[in-house]
C-alpha cells in the first residue's frame, strides 16, 4: 500500500470512528455515514490528491435536543496552531454551536493547547489525534458496555442507594472510554459487565 493509500485509509477509519462516537453520544447521524465503505469514502471526498479535509466537516445535533449541536473539524495543517483553533472557535460562535471536536494529524502545539483551555471557558472543544481513532475502543472485547447517565437518571440512582456522587468509584475524564463518550466532571457512567453467576451486573463510576 502506498503512502497516499495509507493516509486515505487512516483518515477514513478516523472519520468512521468519529461518526460512531457521535451516534453513541446521542447525536443524529445518517446510517450511510455509519456504513460508509472506504470505496464510498473516496468516491465522495476524492483521493489523497484531491481530498480537502475541510470537506470532511461534520455538523449534527442531538435527536432529543436539536439545539445541542456539535461540529467536527478536520484541520488540514499537519500541526495545528493557535490561528486554526481560533478560526474554529469563531465559526462555533457565529453558528451558535457550543461543542466541537478537532481531529488533528499530530499533537497540538503548546500555544494551541493553551488557546483551547481559554476557549473551553465558553465552549467545549475536544481534541483527538487521528491515530487515536483508527479503531473504536468500545468495540474491543475487553471493554464492557458504558452508558452515561442523564441528570435525572443520576439523581434517581443516588436517591435509590442513598449515596453521594463522590462516594462512587471514580473514572478519570482522561480515560479513553470517558473521552469517547465526551464525559464531563460530575457525570456518572453505568458499566455493564458479564457475570459468571448472572447474565450481567452493573457498576457505576463518577467522572473526575
Amino acid at each position: 500500500m502506498s503512502v497516499s493509500e495509507e493516509q486515505i485509509t487512516k483518515l477514513f477509519k478516523a472519520r468512521r470512528t468519529v461518526v460512531q462516537m457521535l451516534r453513541d453520544r446521542g447525536y443524529s447521524v445518517d446510517d450511510s455515514d455509519i456504513k460508509m465503505t472506504r470505496h464510498e469514502f473516496i468516491e465522495k471526498y476524492g483521493d489523497n490528491v484531491h481530498l480537502k479535509r475541510d470537506d470532511l466537516l461534520i455538523h449534527c445535533s442531538k435527536g432529543d435536543t436539536p439545539t445541542d449541536q456539535i461540529y467536527v473539524f478536520f484541520p488540514a495543517e499537519q500541526k495545528v496552531g493557535v490561528p486554526m483553533v481560533r478560526n474554529c472557535a469563531k465559526r462555533m460562535k457565529a453558528d451558535n454551536v457550543f461543542n466541537a471536536i478537532l481531529v488533528v494529524q499530530k499533537a497540538l502545539t503548546a500555544p494551541a493547547k493553551a488557546a483551547i483551555g481559554e476557549i473551553n471557558s465558553y465552549f467545549s472543544m475536544e481534541v483527538f489525534e487521528e491515530s487515536e481513532l483508527l479503531t473504536n475502543i468500545t468495540e474491543h472485547m475487553f471493554v464492557p458496555k458504558h452508558t452515561v447517565l442523564k441528570d435525572q437518571e443520576k439523581k434517581e440512582l443516588l436517591e435509590k442507594y442513598r449515596v453521594k456522587e463522590t462516594q462512587l468509584p471514580r473514572i478519570l475524564v482522561t480515560d479513553p472510554v470517558a473521552r469517547y463518550y465526551g464525559m464531563k466532571r460530575g457525570q456518572v457512567v453505568k458499566i455493564t459487565r458479564q457475570s459468571v453467576t448472572a447474565d450481567t451486573y452493573d457498576t457505576y463510576r463518577y467522572a473526575v
